[in-house]
């Protein structure tokens, strides 16, 4: 989150930047990001330009053994079409752009429970390498409580997606948003406000789950950031996958 003075225009690797009438911005990286050029207009003067690091990180490697083989490469043009509709769903709830600044509030965690997964990880399934994990995986158990970790608008739910089950999206303004995972049940409604806190939903292993546990994850729009860098109390017994 950054501000430069009202008026000003930014652009981030020539994206231009959506700043608020106080000159309050935000801006994300992804997994893979080694770098960016953040470029500065003044309302009055010439556009500077700015280079931004991207510090490196070294990330964890999963092992899962055992899942139905359907489930680890789906087959079959209508589970294809499937996940197909349901992405699509999901990018648009997350184009979504909003002049609310919920986000400034902070984050909190939205569940308790171990840390059984970390957003950078990648799972190698039943031998099979994958996606990396863009998620923040907390294990609890199935119906244990999901509440908003900053203010927002729902923009998504959808009760059972093919991989994620139960789906719940907040969006928090300014293309930042929440997406909450394997849900067992969604107890707000399309297009609602809620404050940060308030229950959302409960804990599940719905969609391609091997377990009860809540899979939270950030975007900024369609870039995948890491949620634990937003909350500032690390949770007690934290336990990294392996």
């Amino acid at each position: 989150m950054g501000a430069t003075e009202p008026g000003n225009q930014i652009w981030l690797d020539g994206k231009k930047v959506e700043i608020a009438p106080d000159g309050t911005f935000i801006i994300g990286f992804s997994r893979d990001s080694t770098g960016a050029e953040l470029q500065i207009k003044p309302t009055q003067g010439k556009k500077q330009k700015q280079s931004i690091a991207v510090q490196t990180r070294d990330y964890k490697i999963q092992r899962i053994d055992g899942l139905p083989p359907a489930k680890v490469n789906p087959k079959g043009e209508t589970v294809l079409k499937r996940i197909r509709e349901e992405s699509a769903q999901v990018k648009k709830a997350r184009k979504r752009f909003d002049q609310r600044q919920d986000f400034k509030a902070g984050f909190i965690w939205p569940a308790k429970g171990r840390i059984s997964g970390v957003y950078g990880s990648q799972r190698i399934l039943n031998g099979d390498p994958k996606w990396p994990h863009y998620g923040l995986d907390i294990a609890a158990a199935t119906g244990a409580s999901v509440i908003a970790p900053a203010a927002g608008v729902i923009t998504l739910v959808h009760s059972d997606m093919y991989y994620s089950g139960g789906t719940l999206i907040i969006d928090h303004g300014f293309g930042l948003s929440s997406t909450f995972l394997h849900l067992s049940e969604i107890l707000v409604k399309e297009g609602q406000y809620i404050d940060q806190g308030a229950l959302v939903a409960r804990v599940g292993a719905t969609g391609r789950a091997t377990g009860p546990h809540l899979d939270w994850r950030i975007n900024w729009f369609d870039v995948r950031l890491d949620a634990e860098m937003l909350v500032k109390k690390k949770q007690e017994k934290k336990e990294e996958s392996k």
